[in-house]
């Protein structure tokens, strides 16, 4: 007797849905990647990323900030200075960086990955 596959519930396919809808945003994986290693000012993770356009990255990082996904400190200082960090949540995200990295060093062929 085979035991037939358990179907997802729906709620569990919502969760899901939502979360990719978040994570498959252009650029939102990479930033979270660099942040994975501490705070960073704008420019620093502008760098770190590469080929983002600013405009692009800004308004990733509200919308990372506002789903709170990251924090975004602005020092009061001459010129002002932005540092962004990632949360709880955020950084709860590692695992998921963790398992796309494995899983792409197991079956992507390493040209796949230059």
């Amino acid at each position: 007797m085979s035991a037939t596959p358990a179907t997802p519930r729906s709620d569990e396919l919502c969760a899901v849905h939502e979360a990719m809808r978040l994570l498959q945003g252009k650029w939102t994986l990479q930033i979270v990647r660099a942040l994975l290693d501490g705070p960073r000012g704008f420019n620093d993770l502008a760098r770190a990323i590469g080929g983002c356009n600013p405009a692009t990255l800004s308004r990733r990082l509200e919308a990372l900030a506002a789903l709170g996904v990251l924090s975004k400190r602005v020092d009061s200082t001459m010129p002002p200075r932005t540092c962004y960090t990632l949360t709880e949540a955020g950084e709860a995200l590692q695992a998921v960086v963790a398992a796309i990295e494995r899983w792409g060093d197991r079956y992507l062929p390493s040209a796949a990955r230059s």
